[in-house]
């Protein structure tokens, strides 16, 4: 049940696309509401989860995939109407690729959640902590539907926006650089920790084979 609560996220996100690249209309304001139901549903599948005794690895895993999925299509297409630079969805592309292959490898390899995994108390904080999960969600949440908010006033708003557009564009580009300061900020303890185990883990297997020469 949790697994069809998020395949209808990512369904419902394409609703959302498509109305993003229709004609400015009146319609498009439906956006707001529509993507604060994505995110809702974000929360909503863990608990079914929990609730009906459904938690496991795939569970956690597919989660996790789809919030990926929900976050960089929303930048590439934001980017690609032209709402944020370009380089905001590389950064989260690259991010994202680096942090996934890491937690992939490593589950394999624990068969631990991926939010288990961390070791450092900052690392804990920053990426598994609840706190910090939630207002990363909320912080891209509000920068998406601010955007989609303001995406047709220019042509539905034109007095409103000649007076108003330049400081609510720059309210959202406010909300877009911290959600890229605070996936920068979650995505370096994964990087660290996994450098760090790894080289550990290198000079241990290194270690009784410098032992034996003497």
């Amino acid at each position: 049940m949790a697994n069809l609560v998020t395949l209808s996220r990512l369904l419902l996100l394409l609703v959302v696309i498509g109305i993003a690249y229709q004609a400015p209309s009146w319609w498009q304001f439906l956006n707001v509401p529509l993507l604060i139901v994505v995110f809702v549903t974000d929360g909503l599948d863990g608990y079914i989860a929990r609730r009906r005794g459904e938690e496991s690895l795939f569970g956690a895993m597919f989660d996790i995939a789809g919030d990926r999925i929900v976050e960089l299509t929303m930048w590439i297409v934001l980017a690609d109407l032209d709402l944020v630079p370009v380089w905001v969805p590389l950064v989260f592309v690259i991010r994202g690729s680096m942090v996934d292959a890491i937690r992939a490898s490593q589950t394999a390899n624990r068969r631990q959640s991926p939010f288990a995994m961390m070791q450092s108390p900052l690392g804990k904080w920053l990426v598994a902590g609840k706190f910090m999960r939630i207002f990363y969600a909320v912080l891209k949440a509000h920068a998406f539907c601010w955007l989609l908010f303001i995406q047709p006033m220019p042509a539905l708003l034109p007095d409103f926006w000649s007076q108003w557009g330049g400081l609510m564009a720059g309210i959202g580009a406010v909300l877009v650089y911290l959600s890229v300061a605070i996936c920068l900020a979650r995505g370096l303890p994964v990087i660290v920790e996994f450098v760090y185990q790894e080289r550990h883990t290198i000079l241990g297997k290194l270690m009784p084979q410098h032992s034996g020469r003497h």
